[in-house]
């Protein structure tokens, strides 16, 4: 069974007399453990594809199903839930809370799930430290470098054991050699872990770490090809 599986994705809007269509008839199918890297000019439509398979836009038509659930229709609370309990999310930003520590940071989406406390910080203590971040825990972000942030975004994205991992341009604000040390530690994770790796970037040499390498413009698919190794 696909994790994801699209059908005839459209994404209209409405901006005075015209419509842009963000997403044009998108079928698309990811099977668990692979790592697809979404590539597209500005506008192209791959930031909204994005956006409808992680639940955080729906589609104005077409069918989406996240690993056999279909989420086209669901409504705000019940889209909470799925993302919660099936997708990690990763930023370019890092979108860490700036007041707290590593630690705390990576329990957050176990506060959804009203996790013990102990068990919380258990599983965030290890999420860290299969990261390279161990005795960083207790580090607020300002105390971190740029990727060990990300380290710690990415700990955050797999503390619950989502099957689905999106990163949204997750090097784009590192330098060169730490981008290619979050990439590798993304392709561990894909091939050690099985985790499934959905990852946009505009840039060829990130996309390359993929298996796989989607293009969109104009909001349809323009080319759907494996990456040579």
């Amino acid at each position: 069974m696909n994790l994801i599986e699209t059908s005839k994705l459209q994404k209209i809007y409405v901006l005075g007399d015209s419509e842009v269509r963000a997403l044009d008839d998108v079928s698309v199918n990811i099977n668990p453990g692979e790592f697809v890297a979404v590539m597209g000019p500005s506008g192209s439509g791959k930031s909204t594809f994005m956006n409808v398979i992680g639940c955080l836009d729906e589609p104005t038509s077409g069918k989406y199903l996240l690993d056999g659930i279909d989420v086209s229709k669901m409504d705000r609370d019940e889209l909470a839930q799925i993302r919660n309990e099936k997708i990690g999310f990763v930023f370019q930003g890092f979108n860490l809370l700036s007041r707290t520590s590593a630690l705390e940071n990576v329990e957050v989406p176990l506060l959804y799930n009203n996790t013990p406390p102990k068990e919380r910080g258990d599983k965030a203590r290890q999420a860290l430290n299969a990261l390279g971040l161990e005795g960083r825990e207790h580090h607020h972000p300002n105390q971190l470098s740029g990727g060990q942030q990300q380290r710690v975004a990415i700990a955050r994205a797999l503390v619950n054991d989502a099957p689905l991992l999106l990163a949204d341009e997750p090097t784009g604000n590192l330098d060169t050699k730490t981008s290619v040390e979050i990439m590798e530690l993304f392709v561990r994770l894909n091939e050690e872990n099985k985790i499934t790796i959905v990852l946009v970037t505009h840039e060829t040499n990130i996309a390359a770490f993929s298996k796989r390498t989607i293009k969109f413009l104009d909001g349809k698919v323009i080319s759907d090809r494996r990456t040579a190794q």
